[in-house]
């Protein structure tokens, strides 16, 4: 398959990317080296590959689904030029 420059011009409408006409040919171009790349995978033997649900071989440990406050406030507003009870005070910016 290959993508002549009415396809990149529609790639790019749909895709709501601003391209000018100088650039519709490097990125035909672009686009072919892509698809090209795509056929090669389409022709790799995969007989007797089981498929696979996430790149890591071994269940993920997962926290306890627990609220908590998170015990960050002070380093959170640590930087705050003003606070109190870990809250931050700015001025009021709405009468």
């Amino acid at each position: 398959m290959s993508v002549d420059a009415t396809t990149v011009r529609r790639i790019a409408h749909l895709a709501r990317i601003a391209v000018s006409e100088d650039e519709v040919a490097p990125l035909q171009g672009e686009l072919n080296a892509i698809l090209a790349f795509v056929e090669q995978l389409g022709a790799v033997d995969v007989t007797g590959v089981e498929p696979m649900t996430s790149v890591t071989p071994m269940a993920m440990k997962k926290r306890a689904d627990v609220v908590t406050d998170g015990a960050k406030a002070d380093a959170i507003v640590a930087n705050a030029p003003e606070t109190e009870d870990h809250y931050f005070l700015v001025p009021k910016v709405v009468e």
